[in-house]
């Protein structure tokens, strides 16, 4: 039992650790989740089971499918609810039931996907965003995890968003008080005007005068996400002109 513990206890040191070099200093609540996390549920941050966002923890498909395959889970049936599913407008409602072990009742998860709830980069993957997020309550269901799953937010967890990343909130001062609303409206605003985000990050950190967004007040970062919207709105074209004169390089000074 001592040495059970004992393998615990330097299993919750690394993970602490290697969440602080990744998102800074956390919170004594988000460091005792973490310990209860990796007591209950032996969830690794450096296998990529566990992300951080916006101060809270969230689990990942990759680190859901070890809890499974850990404890043995028999199988994991899905299948598309077609008559909840437009293909025309890319919105897919999956079903998904995962089964603990052989003969036992199944747990069952649903996921819906469509472009208004996917970040850009899987923007045409909206089936398969789907599935893995049915396939993540089924789990979450079967197995107890109380936790929300990354795939199962609106942006996607933010976390591979080129944009979402910039706002992500990792307990800085500044535009991290924005979140979730603001990102998410501007997320919108990039993927209905089919706008490019790294442009868009150039521009606001311009638009801000500060080096980077997260230095940014809430006032600022706020009237920034109206403007984009008004000149989008108004005149795209101009928009797209303005933000490709974020693409020219910087003159190399000697």
């Amino acid at each position: 039992m001592k040495r059970r513990l004992q393998k615990r206890s330097v299993s919750f040191q690394s993970n602490a650790k290697l969440a602080q070099s990744q998102w800074g200093n956390l919170s004594m609540n988000a460091l005792d989740h973490l310990k209860e996390l990796t007591r209950k549920h032996q969830l690794s941050v450096a296998s990529g089971d566990l992300q951080l966002l916006e101060g809270r923890w969230y689990v990942t498909h990759a680190g859901l499918l070890r809890i499974a395959e850990r404890r043995r889970c028999t199988g994991i049936i899905t299948s598309v609810e077609s008559h909840l599913s437009d293909s025309t407008a890319r919105r897919w409602v999956c079903k998904s039931i995962a089964y603990k072990r052989s003969g036992s009742r199944g747990f069952t998860g649903y996921g819906d996907a469509d472009p208004s709830n996917v970040a850009p980069f899987v923007q045409g993957a909206e089936l398969r965003v789907a599935e893995t997020r049915a396939v993540n309550r089924a789990l979450r269901k079967a197995y107890g995890i109380a936790i929300c799953s990354a795939e199962e937010l609106g942006s996607f967890s933010g976390a591979s968003d080129p944009f979402a990343a910039r706002m992500r909130s990792n307990g800085h001062s500044g535009a991290t008080d924005v979140q979730p609303r603001l990102r998410d409206k501007l997320c919108l605003l990039i993927r209905r005007y089919e706008l490019d985000p790294n442009l868009i990050k150039r521009y606001a950190a311009d638009f801000c005068g500060t080096d980077t967004l997260r230095k940014a007040s809430r006032d600022l970062v706020e009237a920034f996400v109206s403007t984009v919207a008004k000149e989008a709105a108004n005149d795209r074209a101009a928009l797209i002109c303005k933000l490709n004169s974020y693409c020219q390089p910087e003159e190399v000074r000697p």
